[in-house]
């Protein structure tokens, strides 16, 4: 059964036939080549014949391709010139010189071109060169808690909720019944990302040393950080690692989509600032694996997840400063800016007073939310909203 991912495929479906390269980015196994296969059911839905669907997984040895000329060659002996073509090549970055294929199909009139790459790399260099103004990226992440609940039921949500976030959000885990199945699966996973997309591409040589920086992260996420304290933390740990190296280790992390990375603003100061970032994990599985249940921050597991599911609406996310509080999310949209406060419980009046503070301290009139694990009626607090947050994951 396909899961529905409706955001995803209507905006396949909104660029359809536009003269431009559609490149879907996204961590491994984020559900790219399913979007095809969702896609591929629309086109044929609409009556698109079979022969004008021309898909390639660069993956699969079965195609053998040595070069792009190969590539080229064989989609062009394809088409028909009476016929509009949809041509779908997924890990496209798997053979050299991708982007001469892509550049030599793109000018073709009666092909529509959509490709799937694992990391940044697909949007940089000699691509962003050749298709510059040519080309748009749509970002795929693994599941929301939106879509998982689609396909397993919104009974008991609660503890669906703690699947999701220890299980992990990959489609695939949810054909998974048994906990060794899944820490297998996440654990051939985490090595293919780790050891094939970053550690050869990248070409790190000290393996040991790059987990460690791996680990850190996993363990800090939602932490304020900086590649300084990063290496500083290590070498005082006897792990000796100079700032440059972090960043490099980072820069891969966010590259194959990892690691999200969202930079802080001050509100008073309407300006962004350079000092401290958070990290947030593109799935929250991985930390489990790699970290077992040891020491978990749920609360900090709760705002990863609603990072996540900020970006997946769109908005250009920001931790925010307010003199010296914090507001853990500032999301900026089309339609203005919001501001989020994350927390699982504020039944304490303590907790309650503190996590609204800094939303007090913001003088704008821009909508301000509380979102907590908490089932009670949604309050008001001097315009700012207190709403249950697997409510809002679900946009009830």
């Amino acid at each position: 059964m396909l899961i529905e991912r409706p955001t995803y495929l209507n905006r396949l479906i909104s660029l359809k036939d536009k003269k431009l390269i559609k490149v879907i980015t996204g961590i491994r196994r984020c559900g790219k080549s399913t979007l095809f296969d969702l896609y591929e059911e629309y086109l044929k839905g609409i009556g698109v014949s079979s022969s004008c669907i021309i898909r390639i997984n660069l993956e699969d040895p079965d195609f053998g391709f040595s070069n792009y000329l190969d590539l080229y060659n064989y989609v062009k002996a394809k088409l028909d010139e009476n016929s509009m073509h949809y041509v779908m090549l997924d890990e496209v970055q798997m053979l050299t010189d991708f982007q001469k294929a892509l550049n030599a199909l793109a000018l073709k009139d009666n092909v529509d071109l959509y490709v799937t790459g694992s990391n940044a790399f697909l949007l940089s260099g000699e691509l962003a060169t050749l298709l510059s103004g040519r080309y748009v990226q749509v970002h795929v992440m693994p599941l929301s808690f939106k879509e998982y609940i689609s396909y397993c039921g919104d009974s008991n949500l609660q503890i669906k909720y703690q699947k999701y976030v220890e299980n992990g959000s990959f489609p695939y885990v949810l054909q998974l019944e048994n906990p060794l199945d899944i820490r297998a699966y996440l654990e051939g996973l985490y090595n293919t990302i780790i050891l094939k997309d970053i550690l050869s591409r990248c070409k790190i040589s000290n393996a040991m040393m790059f987990e460690d920086v791996v680990r850190f992260l996993f363990d800090n996420v939602g932490s304020l950080v900086s590649s300084t304290n990063i290496a500083n933390t290590m070498t005082s740990a006897g792990r000796k690692i100079t700032q440059p190296t972090v960043e490099t280790y980072l820069k891969a992390l966010t590259d194959s989509f990892v690691l999200y990375k969202a930079n802080r603003y001050d509100v008073k100061g309407k300006q962004y600032l350079n000092s401290g970032v958070k990290y947030y994990l593109s799935d929250t599985g991985l930390r489990y694996f790699l970290l077992g249940h040891k020491d978990i921050d749920f609360g900090h597991i709760l705002e990863n997840v609603v990072y996540l599911e900020l970006r997946r609406r769109g908005y250009e996310v920001f931790v925010g400063k307010v003199d010296a509080a914090e507001i853990d999310f500032i999301a900026m949209g089309k339609d203005g800016v919001e501001y989020y406060q994350v927390s699982l419980t504020v039944m304490e009046k303590d907790t309650l007073k503190r996590e609204l503070a800094p939303l007090k301290n913001v003088k704008d009139h821009n909508p301000k939310y509380l979102l907590t694990m908490d089932f009670t009626p949604n309050m008001d607090f001097d315009g700012i909203k207190q709403l249950n947050v697997l409510q809002w994951l679900l946009g009830i």
